[in-house]
């Protein structure tokens, strides 16, 4: 992002919006404005929160994006930052897919399966794809399949090992998803992987769990939960009908 110089007012209002901290005042010699706003451009993450209509009203309409600062780096940066845009792969607006609130449509989490998705950095604290590597390293000897629709899977070197380039490993972003969909089996291990490789990260991280109902109403993947300490949120996303599957049960396609 850049903010022209000879628009800036000095006013400060883009400030405190930054997720990141990438912008300060500074002094401007031989300007009557005295301060201006700049925009680091190492620290900056292109989430445009600073540009977005309805987020940040600057007076003198100062901010642009800057094709002559425009490279790879910052292009990965703008697709895990800002959710407004569509990766162009993928065609997936945000660092995700849509799967937790469409899986009773896309039917891609099917019975005896479980779909995790594993959101790593938040605003104002991010993270770097050295910390996502960390995670896809560990959980990468499980034999996980990473969601092909997901932006982030397009960025490994390594699927098989779960790794990334280096030059996509020093890039910080607001956020970023791992998603896959695994045996429901494979849950244990899952989550004893995420315990070990926790401790470790220098970010936070929330994990979602998606899993089908059975046919007589349970869900068996709550008693999973529970031997292993974990104790459900009372407030999960349930959603019902929202439209036939697309994909059919397997034990239905068998019968």
């Amino acid at each position: 992002m850049y903010i022209d110089p000879q628009k800036c007012n000095g006013c400060s209002i883009c400030i405190p919006y930054c997720p990141a901290g990438a912008i300060s005042l500074v002094e401007a010699p031989g300007s009557k404005r005295g301060r201006v706003a700049v925009v680091d451009q190492e620290a900056c993450l292109e989430c445009g929160n600073c540009i977005h209509r309805g987020v940040v009203k600057c007076p003198t309409s100062a901010f642009s994006e800057d094709p002559g600062i425009w490279d790879t780096a910052r292009a990965i940066r703008r697709f895990f930052s800002d959710p407004m845009v569509k990766h162009p792969v993928t065609s997936v607006p945000g660092r995700g897919t849509e799967e937790v609130k469409t899986n009773d449509v896309t039917g891609r989490v099917k019975r005896g399966e479980v779909g995790i998705g594993i959101e790593m950095g938040r605003p104002c604290l991010g993270t770097s794809f050295a910390e996502v590597e960390k995670v896809t390293r560990a959980l990468a000897p499980l034999g996980i399949a990473f969601e092909e629709c997901n932006p982030l899977t397009h960025l490994m070197d390594d699927r098989t090992r779960g790794t990334f380039p280096p030059e996509v490993k020093a890039q910080r972003v607001i956020s970023a998803i791992i998603e896959f969909t695994a045996p429901a089996a494979l849950l244990p291990d899952i989550l004893r992987v995420l315990r070990e490789v926790a401790p470790t990260l220098e970010t936070v991280f929330s994990l979602d769990l998606i899993s089908c109902f059975e046919p007589d109403g349970s869900l068996p993947v709550l008693s999973v939960l529970r031997e292993l300490g974990i104790e459900p949120r009372p407030n999960a996303k349930v959603n019902l009908g929202m439209g036939r599957p697309r994909a059919v049960d397997k034990e239905v396609a068998a019968s």
